[in-house]
């Protein structure tokens, strides 16, 4: 739906900064912006990260005005920084759940995409986009839980990044270069440092990318129809910034309880050891919102051979590594894989059945990856691995084929909102019963 903004310069300064950078009609015409009327609570995760992201970025900027980035000293300065700084606790805690709380938000924002088909036509762009933003958080985040240089961190960061030495041709060179010698050392940490600081601010330039992509199309809503009239949306401000703000509030109170009543409710117990290259943790696990990844990657213990040869073609560390980046990339093409015409699940008996079936599979992952690489954890890994590329290879297509027929779509959102309300004041009135 077209939108032309209403913002008229009230005084001289604006007329003044509206010729030359109009900052102003740009914040004018984002509030303005016509919104679908039905959006619900699902909706406003996007502003939570926003918030949650601008948490992150402060909070770095004045943890690494404390912090060493040397491998003597690294443990050290941040015991320095929990006990001597004027709320450095505070600060570090703020931090370090802020990466739990912002990976909460981005996975149920990925999972309301997912559900709402928001990586629909024509917002594959806005999808992809919000893809790139998950790795580089992801990069960002592993990168981070380096630097405090405790056992977990240190062991971490040593399992983690000898994998690229799978790789074929290539691999052992990815490794010197990440280590900066033979082994994680000083080097290393240096270039973690450097990397965790600078990827913040790259990924506020994807963001803005992802927002600006969000506002060609317009948001989607809960019943994937478009606007399709002035009736079916509503200008963002007051009514969306009202409700996202309601629900970053509360966002916010939940986040308050881990950093003040269990900080450490997230961690790992080992990280507050100090770094020993001689002493090997008894389970090496990464933080918790990488564990369905890191399932994935032990799940593959086998060598992918030539049929009754002996010739290896993939051994199980590749194999291991190409299914881990394989689970992030295949979310790249998922405006291709589900065809459906079809956007929300609301209306998709069978494709909401199959959703609902990989997010139980996703936190299974999650559950697997924080257990032993032994049996049966390891036969449990390869099973759910293996049903969540069924999904998206095999099911979501299917699906698109076969449940052509919407359930129950409305022909217009304003349909919808009447509906339930039509709804909600039937029930209201049946359950008034007549006084007698």
């Amino acid at each position: 739906m077209s939108h032309e903004s209403n913002y008229v310069p009230g005084s001289a300064i604006e007329r003044f900064l509206d010729k030359r950078l109009p900052l102003i009609r740009v914040a004018s015409e984002f509030m303005e912006f016509p919104t679908p009327k039905n959006l619900n609570y699902w909706y406003t995760f996007g502003a939570i990260l926003t918030v949650m992201l601008m948490v992150q970025i402060v909070t770095g900027v004045v943890l690494a005005m404390h912090y060493t980035p040397e491998k003597t000293m690294a443990f050290a300065s941040v015991e320095h920084i929990m006990r001597d700084v004027n709320f450095g606790d505070l600060l570090r805690y703020t931090h370090a759940n802020g990466a739990s709380m912002f990976f909460i938000a981005v996975y149920l924002h990925m999972f309301r995409g997912l559900y709402y088909g928001s990586f629909k036509e024509p917002r594959e762009v806005i999808w992809m986009l919000g893809v790139l933003i998950f790795l580089i958080m992801m990069g960002t985040a592993f990168m981070g839980y380096v630097l405090p240089w405790g056992q977990m961190s240190y062991w971490g960061a040593t399992v983690i990044t000898s994998l690229f030495s799978a790789i074929p041709v290539v691999g052992d060179s990815i490794k010197t270069l990440l280590w900066g010698g033979f082994s994680v050392d000083n080097p290393t940490l240096n270039r973690f440092f450097a990397l965790h600081f600078l990827l913040p601010f790259a990924l506020i330039g994807v963001v803005f990318l992802h927002i600006w992509a969000l506002h060609v199309p317009g948001n989607t809503n809960p019943t994937g129809v478009e606007i399709k009239s002035k009736k079916d949306a509503v200008p963002f401000h007051p009514y969306y910034t009202v409700k996202d703000g309601f629900a970053i509030v509360l966002f916010l109170i939940m986040f308050a309880v881990f950093v003040f009543y269990m900080p450490n409710a997230l961690g790992h117990t080992d990280n507050y050891i100090e770094a020993n290259p001689f002493v090997t943790p008894v389970h090496i696990v990464p933080e918790w919102y990488f564990l369905p990844f890191y399932a994935m990657l032990r799940s593959i213990t086998f060598d992918l051979t030539i049929p009754f040869t002996d010739i290896v073609l993939i051994n199980s560390k590749l194999g291991g590594v190409m299914v881990m980046f394989g689970s992030i990339i295949i979310l790249f093409f998922l405006s291709w894989l589900d065809r459906a015409k079809v956007r929300s699940m609301r209306y998709r008996p069978w494709a909401r059945f199959w959703f609902f079936l990989f997010v139980i599979d996703a936190v299974f992952l999650g559950w697997l990856g924080g257990k032993p690489a032994e049996q049966p954890y390891i036969a449990w890994a390869q099973g759910a691995t293996a049903f969540y590329f069924i999904y998206f290879l095999i099911i979501l297509p299917a699906l698109s084929m076969f449940e052509a027929q919407p359930k129950g779509l409305p022909s217009s959102i304003s349909e919808d909102v009447l509906s339930k309300k039509a709804k909600k004041q039937k029930a209201i009135e049946s359950s008034i019963q007549p006084a007698e």
